[in-house]
């Protein structure tokens, strides 16, 4: 049967087969896949952005934390995550 993507919409290394642990949508809840969810990583900091900046200038180390998300497909389109990649340029792609 023919298949729309090479890796199938996973980011399993070659040749690797079997299960992934699964993760939630941190949207809509959705239960997914590790590997076939979108993760987007936010770096925050518990200091105010005008005071951070002054800090800097003084030298100052200001610590920051990841805030990571995972999104299903459907929800990363939604709201303009990834974008959508026509047939064209999906061909020109897989022409290797």
């Amino acid at each position: 049967m023919p298949v729309k993507r090479k890796s199938r919409g996973r980011r399993k290394g070659k040749g690797k087969k079997g299960r992934e642990n699964y993760v939630y949508c941190s949207n809509c809840g959705a239960r997914i896949p590790r590997d076939k969810a979108i993760r987007v990583v936010r770096w925050s900091s518990l200091v105010d952005p005008q005071l951070e900046k002054e800090l800097k200038k003084q030298g100052a180390v200001i610590l920051r934390k990841p805030i990571v998300k995972y999104y299903c497909v459907s929800c990363a389109v939604h709201y303009g995550i990834v974008k959508i990649g026509g047939y064209a340029e999906r061909m020109a792609r897989e022409e290797y």
